[in-house]
């Protein structure tokens, strides 16, 4: 389904005045194409093209970054928060693998914003704003991985891959971090048209998210100039930014959750099979699972808007309330790991075999939810919010408020 014919390339201006009700709208009518258009690029080294092509033509490439550099704030502005969650929920409930690279979109201009410098921001926000250029978060990797060696001219020149590069051959801008020297960690950011990198399609072979291209890239003696660090060494793990935006891959998440839920009534209506009391307990109980994570989700948006105004806070300004963000960040993110499981089971045993077996489109949502939800250090993130919990004074019923009548 083709776009409103309304939609086109925005200039900055017109970028800054989008409405939180006009982004929505945008996420809602390219889900409904990334959702038709799902099957046909439902396999390896495929891209979701089109889709991106629909993003960057309604300005959501540049709705990361601030107004004053042409965007909306989405990722940075703690009050819009709410906003992101949806739009990510609403571009995974289209196509979990193009919710899955917006976000990592999102993740790199909201660091850039966070730890660059002023210059960095404007030639970074011109990237995303006028070039239509994708940011990506390449961190992942195996025993080869990157590392970060200063040279004698000032430059800084990379060693060894990284894996699960989400968007191979099309993320333009993504973060490639290791250590620096034998430091900690550097954030860099590779301009990819203009070095050479080894790229390792046989290495993804998924049985979900076949079209994120997410290979394994060789970035050993890529040359990179000072600008293209951003802040300092151990930045990119400093809490409350690292862990509470897991509230927006869970965002993406719920999306296909939602999406499973829609194809399942949807399916049985089909079948005249919405009667049956057996259906419709199940339904039920999706419906209440659903609910729930979109409670969660507006939950961490309101913590996240009452922890500070920019996303995680300003890196100078340190705040006595970030191991509470980051507690609740792994709450909500292990509940809707658990929604979008029992969401899967419920559906696989509403529509059973045949409803598993295409056109039906629900085997294939299957696949891309049971991959993307097996993300990392899930019970460190558990026990994370059990050790903040048990060092809490607090009765239950205030336990995530700063007022026991909230």
């Amino acid at each position: 389904m083709p776009l409103t014919a309304d939609i086109s390339p925005n200039s900055i201006d017109q970028q800054s005045r989008l409405t939180p009700d006009e982004l929505i709208a945008h996420a809602v009518e390219i889900s409904d194409f990334c959702a038709e258009n799902a099957s046909a690029i439902d396999h390896n080294g495929a891209f979701p093209v089109k889709e991106f092509e629909l993003i960057a033509n309604t300005g959501l490439l540049a709705a990361p970054l601030q107004p004053e550099l042409g965007g909306c704030g989405l990722g940075v502005d703690a009050g819009l928060t709410g906003t992101l969650l949806m739009l990510l929920k609403q571009l995974g409930r289209g196509n979990l693998a193009v919710g899955r690279i917006y976000e990592g979109h999102v993740n790199a201009l909201q660091l850039i914003q966070t730890f660059g410098t002023r210059e960095q921001m404007e030639r970074y926000a011109s990237d995303a704003r006028d070039r239509h250029k994708i940011f990506g978060v390449w961190n992942a990797e195996a025993a080869d991985g990157v590392t970060v060696h200063p040279m004698e001219d000032g430059r800084y020149r990379l060693e060894g891959s990284k894996t699960f590069c989400s968007g191979s051959g099309f993320v333009d801008r993504p973060f490639v971090n290791g250590p620096l020297g034998d430091g900690p960690w550097q954030m860099c950011i590779v301009p990819m048209e203009a070095v050479a990198t080894v790229s390792d399609p046989s290495w993804w072979q998924p049985s979900g998210m076949r079209a994120t291209a997410s290979f394994k890239v060789d970035f050993t003696n890529v040359e990179l100039d000072a600008s293209a660090l951003i802040g300092k060494p151990g930045d990119y793990f400093r809490q409350p930014w690292l862990t509470a935006g897991v509230i927006r891959f869970a965002a993406v998440q719920l999306g296909g959750a939602e999406a499973l839920f829609d194809t399942t009534r949807h399916y049985l209506n089909s079948l005249n099979r919405t009667t049956d009391p057996y259906q419709q307990e199940r339904l039920g109980r999706m419906a209440i699972a659903i609910e729930s994570g979109n409670l969660w989700l507006r939950n961490a948006a309101e913590l996240v808007k009452d922890y500070a105004p920019m996303f995680g806070g300003h890196p100078d300004q340190p705040s006595d309330q970030a191991d509470k963000l980051v507690a609740y960040a792994n709450m909500v993110r292990t509940a809707i790991e658990q929604i979008c499981m029992d969401v899967m089971q419920l559906c696989e045993r509403s529509v059973g075999t045949r409803g598993l077996l295409p056109p039906y489109p629900m085997e294939r949502i299957i696949r891309d939810l049971t991959l993307y939800l097996r993300q990392p250090v899930f019970d460190a993130a558990l026990a994370n919010v059990g050790q903040y919990a048990l060092a809490q004074p607090n009765a239950a019923y205030s336990l995530w408020s700063d007022d026991g009548n909230d």
